[in-house]
C-alpha cells in the first residue's frame, strides 16, 4: 500500500527499513522571543507550512509530521493537508519528537532514522536536507548529524541568535556556542554557523532525549551539547545555502526576502 508523505509511506520510497527516514517538525506556540511564530504569515503562508513543504520535497524522506501541543497549530497543519501529532508539554523539541515517534510506531510506522526539522527554518533547502541524509547514512556507526555553513560577516559572528561550531578533522563537532568560536584573531576569520537541523538514528533518539542535562548545554541553552558532553559524536555536513531562521519578529522580513530570491 502506498501513501503520500503526510501518511506513512510513498511508493517512491525504496529505502530499506533500517534506512527509512521520517521528518518531524516540533512546533510550539509559546515561544519566549516570538509567541505564535509557527503561525506567522510569511509570503502569505503560515511559517509551519513553508517548513512542511520543504521537508516533503526532500527525496529520501518517506513521511512528514508536525509535533505540537497546541490546537491552533494542529488546525493550521490540517488546513493545508498536513499531519499533526498532538503531544504533551516538553522542555525541548527533541523530547517532543521522541513522543511523536512513539505515537507513529504505535500506528505501524517504523523509521530507521528521524529528522528534526526546526519549525522556524522556512527557507531550508530540501537539497541540503537530502545532503544531510545521504552524508550521515554513509558514515558507519553514526548516530547523529547536522548541517553547517560558513558565517558571512561579523554581524553573524557576533549575533547570539546564530549558533557557531568548530569541527575536528573528521567533520565531527567539537563544540557549539552562541559566542564567536574559534576566537577571531584577524579580519575575515569568521568560522562556521550551525544550521539547526538534526538527523538521529532511531534508537539513539530514545537515548538522547533521556540524557541528563549538562552544565554546558544549560549554560549555552543548546540541547545538542548534551550529546557531546555525554560522549556521543555529532557529524556535520556542509549546507549549500544559508537557511534564514526566524527567531524574532524582525526576522520575518529577511525570510520573505530570501524566499523571493529562491
Amino acid at each position: 500500500m502506498s501513501k503520500d508523505k503526510a501518511g506513512t509511506e510513498t511508493a517512491a520510497n525504496k529505502q530499506s527499513m533500517n534506512n527509512r527516514v521520517v521528518a518531524v517538525i516540533p512546533a510550539r506556540y509559546a515561544s519566549t522571543r516570538f509567541p505564535g511564530k509557527p503561525l506567522v504569515l510569511i509570503a502569505g503562508k503560515p511559517m509551519i507550512q513553508h517548513v512542511y513543504e520543504r521537508a516533503v520535497a526532500t527525496p529520501s524522506v518517506s513521511g512528514v509530521y508536525v509535533a505540537t501541543d497546541d490546537d491552533r497549530i494542529a488546525e493550521s497543519v490540517q488546513g493545508f493537508g498536513g499531519r499533526a501529532i498532538m503531544t504533551g508539554d516538553h522542555p525541548t523539541g527533541t523530547d517532543r519528537i521522541a513522543e511523536a515517534v512513539e505515537i507513529l510506531e504505535a500506528e505501524g510506522v517504523q523509521p530507521g532514522w528521524v529528522m528534526n526539522v526546526q519549525g522556524d527554518e522556512p527557507v531550508i533547502d530540501p537539497q541540503d536536507l537530502e545532503r544531510l541524509i545521504q552524508g550521515l547514512l554513509a558514515v558507519e556507526g553514526a548516530v547523529m548529524g547536522t548541517l553547517v555553513h560558513p558565517l558571512r560577516n561579523d554581524a553573524e559572528l557576533l549575533d547570539s541568535n546564530i549558533n557557531k561550531t568548530v569541527l575536528d578533522n573528521q567533520g565531527r563537532a567539537l563544540y557549539f556556542s552562541r559566542s564567536p568560536i574559534p576566537h577571531p584573531r584577524g579580519p575575515g576569520e569568521l568560522g562556521l554557523r550551525h544550521v539547526g537541523i538534526y538527523l538521529y538514528r532511531r534508537d539513539f533518539l530514545s537515548t538522547f532525549h533521556k540524557l541528563s542535562p549538562t552544565s554546558l548545554s544549560e549554560r549555552e541553552q543548546l540541547e545538542q551539547l548534551r550529546a557531546l558532553e555525554h560522549g556521543y559524536p555529532i557529524h556535520c555536513f556542509p549546507a549549500g545555502k544559508v537557511a534564514i531562521g526566524v527567531d524574532v519578529p524582525g526576522d520575518v522580513q529577511r525570510a520573505e526576502a530570501s524566499l523571493a530570491e529562491s
